[in-house]
């Protein structure tokens, strides 16, 4: 049986490198979920951000919202996974804080409307009690077929 953490990210066009989602905690196929990542401290974005104090970049904790929510929505047992799902756009966005290597990002996603090659969603990224993100994305596909 396969893992449905790497089947609905294969059907995101991101390589393994651009990955911000370790594993799922929870998913409610084509409604909600929750994942995990690992800041390692190896990824060669915090070399340069910053120097000597790396820290995780808060679009990149957009994007692994964003990542979320394309796991959850590739996984709808009700309509078929677009493809080549990407991020086309940010909506209130609230970075307040940011991870440092060793940490545990948790991230939430909702999925809060579908219309045609469109996902809305809604989501946030945690340390423990801490929130790090609030944010609206919008996902975009094309229909198969």
């Amino acid at each position: 049986m396969s893992d449905p953490l790497e089947t609905a990210l294969r059907s995101l066009p991101h390589g393994a490198e651009f990955r911000f989602i370790d594993k799922l905690t929870r998913l409610v196929p084509g409604k909600s979920g929750a994942g995990e990542y690992l800041v390692r401290g190896d990824e060669p974005f915090l070399k340069g951000h910053f120097p000597g104090q790396p820290i995780f970049p808060g679009v990149l904790l957009v994007e692994g919202v964003a990542q979320l929510a394309g796991t959850i929505a590739q996984c709808d047992p009700e309509v078929l996974p677009l493809n080549d799902l990407k991020l086309t756009a940010i909506r209130a966005a609230k970075i307040l804080g940011t991870a440092k290597p060793g940490e545990v990002i948790q991230y939430e996603a909702e999925i809060t409307g579908r219309m045609g090659n469109l996902v809305q969603a809604r989501g946030s990224a945690f340390l423990a009690e801490q929130t790090l993100l609030q944010t609206e994305v919008v996902l975009a596909g094309t229909v198969p077929g």
